[in-house]
């Protein structure tokens, strides 16, 4: 208990490298009374010294890319999800009902961006590429709004950060009630709701093409057929 989401995350590499000396194992984290044996063996210990320590080196730099803000987001005592501010619905039908949103620029932003890359995607999914945005918000790699993330390198065909800014294909509304589910999701996430779905994930793709970055970054969630990664520089 108290332990730090990052401190943890560490602990359980710490456990995994030490088991993978022995065999091929795969140890859930989650499982109690887990025991790790002490090998006396030097060259296994320097081998799961060095392989923490570059371990340790791609998560100091993956930090080294996030915004003072999220990084203490990041290292705040873990609760289970809970902030007290998670106002997420998670309902569609729930989601429908509720009244018509309305926002600034960058709600729209966001909104176009759920409605034309995911209004086909679960509702998980939708929250999901909200996570992605906002994760690019807060990372220096990328602009520091929503809108300056979503239309990154639009007017350049297939050149693009989301394709639809540069698909050739006008952006016709033509679901007014995939628009307020997206609305409303969108409101929920830029009013501060957890991001706890994707952990930390920068990158996404559809699971019908197969971009050469995706060979490189950790693959942290799937939601429908989009599958997220987290950047490592």
């Amino acid at each position: 208990m108290g332990k730090t989401r990052i401190g943890v995350a560490l602990c359980a590499a710490m456990l995994v490298f030490g088991a993978g000396a022995r065999a091929d194992v795969t140890a859930s984290t989650s499982t109690p009374g887990i025991a790790v044996e002490i090998l006396p063996d030097v060259g296994v210990e320097t081998d799961i010294g060095s392989r923490l320590g570059a371990l340790m080196g791609i998560e100091t730099a993956s930090l080294s890319g996030l915004s003072g803000d999220r990084v203490r987001q990041i290292g705040a005592p873990f609760t289970g999800g809970a902030t007290g501010r998670d106002r997420r619905v998670m309902s569609a039908s729930r989601l429908d009902s509720m009244p018509r949103p309305r926002g600034n620029a960058q709600w729209r932003c966001m909104t176009e961006a759920i409605y034309f890359e995911a209004r086909g995607e679960s509702v998980e999914g939708q929250y999901a590429v909200a996570e992605v945005i906002l994760n690019r918000v807060d990372s220096r790699n990328y602009p520091d709004s929503v809108c300056g993330v979503v239309n990154q390198g639009t007017g350049r065909r297939y050149a693009c950060q989301f394709t639809y800014t540069c698909d050739g294909i006008p952006e016709i509304v033509t679901d007014r009630r995939a628009w307020n589910r997206a609305g409303n999701i969108a409101r929920i996430m830029l009013d501060g709701a957890p991001r706890d779905l994707t952990a930390g994930a920068t990158h996404y793709h559809a699971d019908y093409v197969s971009p050469r970055w995706a060979r490189v970054y950790p693959r942290t969630a799937r939601y429908g057929t989009h599958i997220f990664y987290r950047q490592q520089y």
